[in-house]
């Protein structure tokens, strides 16, 4: 078992995507505009301040970034509130991770603020010793800073440490930096589970199937 794990939040332990991936269509229709496909596609990658500055100066929105960033975390706050859910299995994975005594953080790209208030409020927060978000650091995870920062602050090297995602691009980072990397199935990334699969050291349709695999021994 790793001692140490890096869980993504959105996908991976929360069935979050689907408010997420029409988030950046819904605030502009929400101003009377009509995005391309085109023009939503880099959205995909982008932390929420990185996604203000960049509708900033494709629709030409007055800033500064931060109203911008306000008004799309407006829209997603009652979401994380009240509505979203958890995936199967994460709740029961988490409790046998600790009680094998392992350490747990999460790393998301969401608001730190946001996180916590829903991880709270679906009974999984005290699991976790801190909470990095993207937004904090100001870089996405095509960069594998968020993932340094977590594992330095579990006192872990990345080869000792187990990251959890959802989305192809973070997970190839996470390999790259050195991590173990644990890969989970998300319909936001169907597409590209092949691609998944290669990258990662195990891959897991959710996390009831990694509670069942991994048994009475936790991640190897």
């Amino acid at each position: 078992m790793k001692k140490f794990c890096i869980f993504d939040m959105d996908g991976t332990l929360l069935d979050s995507m689907t408010y997420w991936r029409s988030l950046g269509r819904d605030y502009l229709r929400s101003l009377g505009l009509e995005p391309t496909a085109e023009q939503l596609a880099p959205l995909r990658t982008q932390t929420m301040p990185e996604t203000a500055r960049y509708f900033m100066d494709v629709f030409d929105l007055p800033g500064p970034p931060e109203k911008l960033v306000a008004a799309m975390e407006g829209m997603m706050e009652e979401n994380y509130r009240r509505h979203i859910p958890l995936k199967p299995g994460a709740a029961e994975y988490l409790a046998a991770l600790k009680s094998r005594g392992a350490r747990l953080c999460v790393a998301t790209a969401t608001a730190e603020y946001l996180a916590r208030a829903c991880l709270d409020r679906l009974g999984i927060g005290r699991y976790f010793e801190f909470i990095v978000s993207c937004e904090t650091i100001g870089l996405g995870k095509d960069k594998p800073e968020i993932f340094y920062l977590a594992a330095g602050c579990l006192g872990a090297a990345p080869a000792d440490t187990a990251v959890f995602e959802d989305a192809p691009y973070a997970a190839e980072t996470a390999k790259r930096a050195g991590f173990f990397v644990i890969g989970l199935y998300d319909d936001s990334n169907k597409d590209k589970q092949d691609r998944l699969k290669d990258i990662c050291d195990l891959y897991y349709t959710d996390l009831s199937q990694a509670l069942r695999d991994e048994g009475n021994e936790g991640v190897s």
